[in-house]
């Protein structure tokens, strides 16, 4: 492919030093809207690199842990602010690389100073507790300790805003980091590690090494230096994640899949319903974990919002996420793209009505590009695979409904328990929607997408294995419980033996 001019080349960064990849190989990183854009090569690590990297923490991790918490937070935010000074400038590094609209990509890097800025805030937070003793002159409390050596593996749909879910938290508690993101979108988190390093992060706190899954993301599950493992990505890897990390114990926290739910209720507002189905349905080209891509509608309005959400998803326009005038991009690669279609064939066939779109756009301005329409099914039997299996595309698959029940069982019919919503006027249905939907978020008159940092964001099921990312919840991941007993009364206190005299 033709390139205007010599493309940039980046670095590794391993022990505060900017590094080439002992291999010498690197990975095409392109513009997903035009792929003879070439942003620049990243290195195609080994597992030589990643034990230099793993080192490099192991090292850094007997300093930074005795480094006060308020003072760890203080490079925080730093950083925070640093962030906010380029934020416009790193959404559009964001959109070249990963081809969402620009609206979208600036709250991409919004969500990584929230998240910095709030984990900034918890330098002075970690709480733990003091509690009495069951014994005379006996002190007890508990306290947080860090683990120590953080691996983190990343995905390219949010770039910077989930290395920032991750690394944040486990700074700030006073573990050290090796850092894989997801080889499509390695700029993004360049980005935020620079942010970092100029902050004051000291040399081997924080390690970052690019590549592909097998050769620099399975290194990392398989050392024993590294003391837990936190990943974001599909089911199907997260199995294997886990199951790596299961022999040595090593602490894993899992961010998989979702198959989310919006359900309209009949005395919904409509107007809303349809404008948080199409943001939820297509936001992000439908590429994110809490995608709404089934929306359930009550039979008394179900013709009428079949009618309303696929008259605007149709309206769509698809484009280069530069372009202001564009209000969707581009799959991120051949291979999501593929993925798509292939699903769109599987709807056809399984007898789902296809309302709009469900073809390719490969002429005029995205000739160059990885681009799909909205796609809408209706009349959909929640069985279909379509409307079980997760796409991570812009397709929506609508299923219609007679009460409340039903749609609750149409929603918890499924593998995963992330995110699901429901429009209704009802403050009844409301209330039971919230306790007997089995998923790990709930809106209520919202999309299934919108999570806030300070709030615990995971899910069930097969979406994740009981962790939570984000909010306070995020410290309890990355750091340890540590019990302390101070004996204060010179004498040998037996615990239950003697308090049961």
């Amino acid at each position: 492919m033709a390139t205007a001019s010599a493309p940039t080349v980046f670095k590794n960064y391993i022990d505060g030093a900017w590094t080439a990849a002992r291999g010498g190989k690197a990975i095409e990183d392109r513009n997903p809207a035009n792929r003879d854009e070439l942003i620049g090569m990243f290195p195609a690590s080994t597992a030589d690199d990643i034990r230099d990297a793993i080192a490099s923490a192991q090292a850094a991790f007997k300093k930074w842990r005795l480094v006060p918490a308020p003072k760890r937070a203080e490079i925080m935010f730093r950083a925070a602010e640093i962030l906010l000074e380029r934020k416009e400038d790193y959404a559009r590094d964001m959109t070249r690389e990963m081809g969402k609209v620009l609206p979208e990509t600036r709250g991409d890097v919004q969500e990584a100073i929230d998240m910095t800025y709030l984990m900034a805030g918890e330098g002075r937070r970690q709480f733990g507790h003091v509690a009495p003793s069951e014994l005379p002159s006996k002190f007890a409390m508990a306290v947080r300790a860090p683990v120590g050596v953080a691996g983190m593996i990343t995905p390219w749909n949010f770039p910077m805003a989930i290395p920032a879910w991750k690394v944040m938290p486990a700074l700030v508690c006073g573990n050290t980091i090796v850092l894989k993101p997801a080889e499509d979108t390695p700029l993004s988190t360049y980005n935020l590690v620079q942010a970092l390093e100029e902050a004051g992060v000291p040399a081997g706190v924080l390690n970052v090494v690019f590549g592909d899954g097998p050769q620099a993301g399975a290194p990392i599950l398989d050392d024993p230096a590294v003391d837990l493992i936190s990943f974001t990505g599909s089911t199907e890897v997260g199995r294997i994640v886990s199951q790596a990390c299961a022999p040595s114990f090593k602490r894993c926290h899992l961010e998989m899949g979702g198959k989310n739910i919006i359900v309209v209720m009949d005395d919904a507002n409509l107007d809303l319903a349809v404008d948080g189905a199409i943001w939820g349905g297509f936001g992000t080209t439908g590429q994110r974990c809490t995608a709404a891509s089934r929306v359930a509608v009550h039979k008394k309005v179900y013709h009428e919002f079949v009618e309303r959400f696929a008259a605007q998803a149709k309206k769509l326009k698809v484009g280069d996420g530069l372009d202001p005038a564009n209000e969707m991009g581009p799959c991120v690669n051949e291979q999501q793209l593929n993925t798509v279609m292939k699903y769109v064939a599987i709807g056809k066939e399984e007898g789902a009505k296809l309302a709009t779109g469900g073809h390719r756009l490969e002429t005029g301005s995205h000739a160059r590009g990885w681009f799909h329409e909205p796609t809408v099914f209706v009349d959909c039997d929640p069985k279909m695979r379509i409307c079980q299996e997760e796409i991570f595309g812009p397709v929506v698959a609508i299923i219609p409904f007679g009460s409340f029940n039903e749609a609750i069982d149409i929603a918890n019919g499924v593998t995963y328990g992330l995110s699901a919503s429901i429009y209704t006027r009802d403050v009844n249905n409301a209330f039971r929607a919230q306790r007997d939907l089995e998923t790990g978020i709930v809106y209520v008159n919202a999309p299934t997408i919108g999570a806030e940092t300070h709030l615990p964001f995971g899910g069930t099921k097969n979406t994740g294995n009981g962790h939570r990312e984000a909010g306070l919840a995020a410290l309890d991941f990355y750091s340890e419980w540590k019990t302390v007993y101070v004996d204060y009364s010179d004498r040998l206190q037996r615990a239950q033996i003697d308090n049961a005299e």
